[in-house]
Formats: C-alpha cells, structure tokens, sequence
C-alpha cells in the first residue's frame, strides 16, 4: 500500500472512530469505496452518488430490487399513446426545505436535464423526450419523438425543485430533495451524514441517521466492519474478506448474481488501437481463468460477452476470443510487430510496442489485475506502463480521453441501453474509448423504439455480438454482489445496484 494511500486510510478510520464507539443505536453506518461527486442527481457519476441521491430524492418512480418500476413521487401513470405518459403526483409530498413538489419542478427538472449547457452525463438518456408539460398543479404530460422502451425504468431520476434550480442554487454540495433522508452534513472524501426526513410523505424512517463513511481500501472497510466500527457493508470486497467475514457465522449476509461488470476499456481513438487486429490480439492476452480464480476467487462470473446473466439480453453463444498467447503472436507478427533485435519487446519500423494500461487505486482487485496484465503483456513482447491513480484523477483522465486501456466497472444495468447507448453509440457521452460503427449505432436506436422484448432482445444480442468481434470493451467478468450487516440492522434488504432504501423501513435492535 503506497504512502498516499496508507495516510488516506488512516485518517478515514479515525473519522469513523472518534466519538462513534457511544452513538445513539438508531445511527446505521454505512462503508463505502469512493466519496460522491455531486449529490445533483442530474449531475451524479458514480455508485456512491447514486446511492446517497436515492436516500435524498425521490423519482416520479422507483425501481425495486427485482428492477420494476414502482409509485414513488407519482402514485399512478397511464401510457395512452406509444408516445404519451401521464403521471399523477402525491399532493402530500414535500421538498426538505418545505415547499410542496409539484409538476413544475417535475417540468423543469427535466428541461434543465435536456439542456446541453448542464452537461448531464444522462443527458442522452432523456433526449427521446420531445416536451414535457404541466397540465394542472399535480399532473405532468410527457411526450416522446418516438415509442421509447426503457423509458420508464429511466424515470427514478430525482426531482429537485425549480424554484431552487432557477436561484442557481449549488444542488450538487448543498442538495434539497424530497426523499426519506435530508443531508446534515459532508465532511469531502471522508463521510456524508444523513438525517431521517420527518416529514416525509410515507412516513418518518424508523432509522433517524445515515452515516455513509468513505474507506478506500476493501480489506481496511472489512476490517472495520468486523470491529463493529461499520455496520453495512457491501460490495466491491476482497474476496479473501467476504471468505473471513462469512466464516465468522455472526454477520448478516447475502450474496447474489450483480448487475454490474467488469471491463477493459480499449481506446480506439488511438492510433495503435484503432486497429481491430491490435485489440484482438490484446483481448487474446488477457488470462481470464487465471484472474478470476485467483485473483477474484470465483467471486465474480468469467464474463462472455457484454450482458450479465442477470440480463434478459444476456446469450451464452456468443464469445469474446478467448485466452490464446500463441494466436495473439502469431496475429501481432502477422501486423508487423516482431522482436527484431532480441532484445525481448516487439518493435514495428523501429517503435517498441508499448502500452498504457490504467485503474483507479481504491479497488485492490483491479490493481491486482492490471499488474498481472503486465507481467503476461510483457511476456509476449509488450511493454506496458501502468497508470494508477485514485479515483477522482482516473476519472478525470478517462473522460478527458487520456488512456490507452483502462479497467473499470458499469453498475446499474437495469435494463440493456443502460450500457450500450451511451457508451457505445458513436455520439454517446460516455464513449469514452471514442468507438464508432455505424451499425451499432442503427441497432441501439432501434431498441430504444422497438415495443416488442422479444424484438429487443434479438437486437441487442447483434449488438453484443458486434462487440465481441470489434472488442471495444473486453468484458472481464460478470459483478457478485455481496452484502454484509449487522445483526441489530433488521429490515435490511439488500439490491444488488447497493442501494439503501430499505433502510427507511428498516429498524434497529436495542
């Protein structure tokens, strides 16, 4: 463990510590790997953003653990027209600083979602709606270019309020939702401390305090579960932990199939990687068995393709290439890259092939992985640099487009577009690796339209079929979802997303 992070992880444990060990018995506290970047859930990136907004906001729904979308903020919908939605709103329902929710916050929460200026990172998610209008104080009209299928497991986005967004008020830092929880307070890469909402429309939480507590380290976030410094905890876990926790007998626990993966991310805007052959001969590299038996310890799934079994979409036929050095050498040899000179690293009109390869530091697991890469890249005559970093610079270098291959991680696949459109259309804000196939992008358009699952189902299966052959992801390995709390924690249910909101029902053991 590097200094850096040696410090980091002191420090956030002596937050956890110091004047917790005699709190009142109706504090849950929950580890967690990163900070949140924004609690503006129009403006969140990452799982610990997602899961605090879902405590602080509420959506016109909610989806459920099963991933079906239920009344939230709208206690019933009717859909009259493919392009037509209506929602009736709760009258009763009432932002933190106490002014009524009503359809105009419903209105401008998605205009200002809409407005390129904002520079959402869902924004593509909602560019299917062609307006949306208040037709009475508590009733809202949506209306679409076009039918649109996962629209609405899509309307969980939280609804802030307009009156707030129309002073510029910093939402991000200083948020105001409507949501069972109220922020107290944020103490910036160390804890987000939430208090119970008691006005909240369903209820008063039984649980009065959330206090979500950054640990970057798995095994140190374990640790401290295990000394009762913590009291949820869940993944991503070293699985040497999640072993040692569950052999305790004494803990809570549940384990499920994620709906996440876990992937390496191939910058094809690069002039070495625009090349197919090049990613195919690297995807040939990569020890797939090896890393998640040994490294993972069967924790995770070894992946095939891009949909998680998890996923409707998901199709055991199709495969990504497989683990084969002698293929890849012969393919690399066969692009003009060869060990001229002996000297052990493949060279092309007198380059070394070289290759950046990066994760973020707060996940040991990955750095495991990509320092084994390393060792099997460089046995087939590739050098590679490693480039890691936490998570706020690997984040920033990522979206900046400054990669070569980096390793990381897609949550929330509730549905197939979740994971395909934005990241793998050739205009999608989160294509990062800058991947372009004009059929791709004509079959994600039409399963955003198709009304028929059967008919999606058939596209999207092209789709990650196209991807296999193109590999501008490789996926590594389809997410477990582990979860542990403690037993004076009752009501708890865990979500495979992470998500917490069973806590607002949940009561605590005296």
């Amino acid at each position: 463990m590097t200094a850096l992070r040696c410090a980091t992880l002191i420090f956030g444990l002596l937050a956890i510590g110091c004047g917790e060990r005699g709190r009142s018995v109706d504090v849950v506290r929950v580890g967690t790997d990163v900070d949140a970047e924004s609690l503006d859930p129009r403006l969140t990136r990452n799982t610990t953003g997602y899961r605090v907004i879902n405590l602080l906001y509420d959506g016109l729904v909610l989806v459920d653990s099963t991933f079906e979308p239920t009344p939230n903020l709208a206690r019933r919908w009717e859909h009259p027209t493919p392009t037509t939605w209506v929602f009736y709103l709760r009258e009763t329902a009432r932002f933190h600083d106490g002014t009524p929710v009503t359809a105009a916050d419903v209105v401008s929460t998605f205009q200002t979602l809409l407005d390129p200026s904002l520079n959402a990172p869902q924004r593509r998610l909602y560019t299917p709606i062609a307006d949306v209008a208040a037709l009475d104080r508590h009733t809202v009209q949506f209306t679409l270019h076009e039918p649109y299928a996962p629209f609405l497991a899509y309307l969980d986005m939280g609804i802030v309020p307009h009156h707030l967004t129309d002073e510029d008020h910093d939402l991000g830092n200083q948020p105001v939702g409507s949501g069972p929880y109220r922020l107290a307070r944020w103490s910036k890469g160390y804890r987000i401390v939430l208090d119970a909402n008691a006005d909240y429309w369903d209820g008063a939480p039984t649980v009065s305090r959330v206090d979500v507590i950054v640990v970057p380290d798995n095994t140190a976030r374990a640790q401290a579960f295990e000394a009762g410094d913590l009291d949820i905890i869940q993944s991503p876990l070293a699985p040497q932990d999640v072993q040692r926790l569950i052999g305790r007998g004494r803990f809570q626990h549940e384990m499920m199939p994620g709906i996440a993966v876990t992937y390496l991310n191939f910058n094809t805007a690069t002039p070495l990687l625009a090349d197919v052959r090049m990613r195919r001969a690297l995807a040939m590299l990569v020890d797939q068995a090896t890393i998640i038996e040994q490294i993972y310890e069967r924790m995770d799934e070894p992946a095939s393709s891009l949909f998680p079994t998890s996923s409707w979409a998901h199709s055991p036929a199709i495969g990504q290439p497989q683990y084969d050095p002698t293929g890849a050498a012969a393919l690399l040899s066969s692009m003009g890259w060869n060990d001229a000179d002996g000297d052990g690293v493949r060279e092309k009109n007198g380059r070394d092939l070289v290759i950046r390869l990066g994760t973020h530091s707060e996940d040991l697991n990955r750095v495991q992985t990509v320092e084994f890469m390393q060792n099997t890249l460089r046995n087939a005559g590739i050098r590679t640099t490693l480039e890691v970093s936490d998570w706020a610079s690997f984040s920033a270098r990522r979206d900046a487009g400054d990669f070569e291959i980096i390793l990381l991680g897609w949550t929330q696949i509730i549905d197939p577009d979740r994971v395909t459109f934005e990241q793998l259309h050739s205009s999608g804000g989160l294509n990062w690796g800058r991947y372009t196939n004009p059929r791709v992008d004509r079959l994600l358009e039409e399963g955003r339209s198709a009304e028929r699952k059967s008919d999606r189902t058939a596209i999207y299966r092209s789709v990650a079929h196209i991807i296999a052959e193109d590999v501008p992801y490789y996926i590594l390995s389809y997410q477990g979802y582990q979860a542990f709390w403690s037993p004076h924690v009752r009501g708890f249910t865990p979500d495979p997303r992470g998500m917490l909101r069973s806590l607002a029902q949940s009561t605590l053991a005296r």
